[in-house]
């Protein structure tokens, strides 16, 4: 037997042994180290289409994009500002954008390509719908618009969506009894103040942070109800039924609500992509969500209402793989 020969095999055996030795030990050293709370995921960038400055979609997504590195470590969210539910879904649908929020009633509207791939990973936190007027205004209704300048949202916006269907309710038609105005909530605001508008339309969570300072820190606005068309509205279509009659509490604008609910309309919004998006990312995103409530809630108050028990209910949208993953892993 050559001996030599034997003694060079075993010691490559051992190194062998020794290599596999240690890289058992450091697989199970990172097994131990890294996160392992969910499904992998790719690492590329993603984007989300928000909504104007200053308005809660846009809030709220700053927000999120803040809590995702942590909940998608090595994916760069990249936030596209747009003019609301409308052109969101229109963007989630044709590619441009790969998440977004939108309304309800704005995403049952869209009749355009790929409707078919839509998919939801949440229902969020409902918008409440806000006719804003100067405090001496006579207005006291939709009806009384007649005549008056009133912005009625940005065309691409859910808010001129709503503004159209509830002008129709108080029997006024956009294009002739009233001088519509496509601006949204980063520019109305200062135009109702300066006397550029008689009134204006917005449909955000409670309280709008640009609908508050208003009110401050003299009482500037009032709040005109709308719950007199809520009949109408629902008489109006299928489409309607995304709608709900809705009181607005008396701490949603103190100063310009007098102390009192307002009656008007809510509608809930969803979080959106499309059935190509990976289920491990979905999956991980959702549960971020729902785990950032309270943390974006401090700022953003509509989001506190987000909640795991009616996340699920995203008609007319059917969820997406990933989101029914992660909710079939919470359900007790």
């Amino acid at each position: 037997m050559d001996l030599t020969r034997l003694g060079s095999r075993l010691g490559t055996r051992r190194a062998l042994q020794v290599v596999l030795a240690a890289a058992s030990a450091l697989a199970l050293l990172l097994w131990w180290l890294l996160p392992t709370d969910g499904p992998s995921y790719p690492k590329g960038p993603i984007s989300l289409a928000t909504g104007v400055q200053s308005g809660v979609y846009e809030k709220y997504g700053v927000l999120l994009k803040s809590d995702l590195r942590t909940a998608l470590p090595g994916v760069k969210v990249d936030l596209k500002h747009t003019e609301g539910s409308v052109e969101n879904i229109e963007q989630v649908a044709d590619g441009r954008s790969d998440f977004t929020i939108a309304a309800a009633d704005a995403v049952a509207s869209y009749s355009g390509p790929n409707k078919k791939d839509l998919r939801a990973c949440a229902r969020l936190y409902d918008d409440y719908m806000q006719l804003v007027v100067p405090r001496d205004s006579t207005v006291r209704s939709a009806r009384d618009l007649r005549g008056l300048r009133v912005g009625v949202g940005q065309a691409g916006s859910g808010v001129n969506l709503i503004t159209r269907r509830l002008l129709t309710a108080a029997g006024l038609d956009i294009a002739k009894d009233v001088t519509a105005v496509p601006v949204g909530i980063d520019q109305a605001p200062s135009m109702l103040l300066s006397g550029k508008l008689d009134a204006f339309f917005w449909s955000g969570g409670l309280p709008t942070a640009a609908v508050s300072a208003m009110a401050y820190p003299t009482d500037r606005i009032r709040l005109v109800q709308l719950g007199d068309l809520v009949a109408k509205l629902h008489s109006m279509g299928s489409q309607m039924q995304y709608y709900r009659q809705a009181m607005m509490p008396p701490d949603a604008y103190p100063r310009a609500q007098g102390g009192q609910s307002v009656a008007t309309i809510a509608v809930a919004n969803l979080l959106v992509t499309t059935d190509h998006a990976d289920a491990g990312l979905v999956q991980r995103l959702t549960k971020a969500v729902i785990d950032s409530r309270d943390s974006i809630g401090k700022v953003v108050h509509a989001a506190q209402l987000v909640d795991l028990r009616t996340a699920v209910f995203t008609d007319p949208l059917p969820l997406h793989v990933g989101a029914e993953r992660y909710y079939r892993s919470v359900k007790p």
